[in-house]
């Protein structure tokens, strides 16, 4: 049996009323492995609510229109995705894969074959959402469902849509069956968990929906968000940056802040900060931080919440051939 036909193992299901099209959003990492833990748990209510937390914060973009599908899974925990990179961390992330594996089998073998589906995720969701991309979408059925998939938060080369022949980066504000993805950091960083030194992603801008390095000034920027964990925006900035891609390795840049304004305090994904806690004889977070300045991950959804919620409703327009 399928063990997602129990809901007791989704964070939503079918979350929304009479909604025209469904979204399956793969959560990111919310589980620091504090107890040691490679695998995140799927019988700790401490950790499951946090992963619904994380989940309430990005929906807000897509759910206006979409039925909510998310699963819990068994996420690699950061005691094996952060550096220095333990060796059972590919391990850890096909167990992980397993669960969003077999979530989504369960939702297209229970749901309406017809409607259409939107793909969104971030940070290790993505490198899940990714794998669901290469395995089940070169089936022309799936493919027609797909309004777009937004990978965000991680790398995505052009020699892994090679292998996946089926699904292209996005070109524009409206073209569908696409990716959307970007990644955010300064323009001084080189070297990123998500975007490695040497790799260089695919991106397309959120602001001006351009995939070469023309910069969009902030006056395109519609709305930075600031979401909590039951999802209710607690802050909005209009125009807080203009962004930019960075032509040699694909990450998008934001021209108008400073790096010290925008650092990346555990408490932001609502993630506790252990004193001095240490990880595979590592000592992580000295200073409360997830990551270095300069590195903007946690802000990649915040900092363009309502050009990307404005997106989704012309992707999914454009798939429809009619406005809602």
């Amino acid at each position: 049996m399928n063990k997602y036909s129990d809901m007791n193992n989704w964070a939503y299901y079918a979350h929304g009323d009479n909604k025209i099209s469904d979204l399956f959003f793969i959560c990111p990492t919310v589980d620091i492995g504090e107890t040691g833990d490679k695998s995140m748990s799927l019988a700790n209510e401490k950790v499951r609510n946090n992963f619904v937390g994380a989940v309430n914060m990005e929906i807000g973009i897509y759910n206006e229109n979409s039925a909510v599908y998310a699963p819990f899974y068994r996420q690699a925990t950061m005691a094996v995705s952060l550096p220095p990179f333990n060796e059972e961390f590919d391990e850890r992330l096909d167990i992980a894969y397993s669960d969003i594996r077999e979530a989504f089998l369960y939702y297209l073998e229970s749901c309406d074959p017809t409607r259409p589906l939107i793909l969104a995720s971030f940070s290790q969701g993505t490198i899940m959402a990714k794998r669901l991309l290469k395995e089940f979408f070169g089936d022309e059925g799936l493919r027609k469902r797909l309004v777009a998939a937004y990978l965000i938060g991680w790398s995505i080369t052009e020699e892994e849509y090679g292998e996946m022949p089926w699904i292209k980066p996005a070109q524009g504000e409206t073209d569908t069956g696409v990716v959307i993805a970007f990644d955010v950091e300064a323009e001084d960083t080189e070297d990123t968990i998500m975007v490695k030194k040497g790799v260089k992603t695919v991106s397309i801008n959120p602001l001006n929906w351009r995939t070469d390095s023309l910069p969009a000034p902030k006056e395109m920027n519609k709305g930075a968000c600031f979401t909590d964990y039951d999802g209710k925006i607690n802050r909005e900035k209009e125009h807080l940056t203009g962004a930019y891609i960075k032509s040699h390795r694909g990450t998008l840049v934001p021209t108008d802040i400073k790096a010290e304004h925008y650092l990346s305090p555990l408490f932001i994904h609502g993630l506790p900060y252990p004193e001095g806690f240490l990880l595979n004889g590592y000592r992580y977070f000295p200073d409360g931080l997830l990551f270095e300045k300069g590195v903007y991950h946690i802000y990649d959804y915040i900092f363009f919440y309502r050009n990307l919620q404005e997106n989704v409703r012309k992707r999914l327009e454009s798939y429809l051939g009619y406005s809602i």
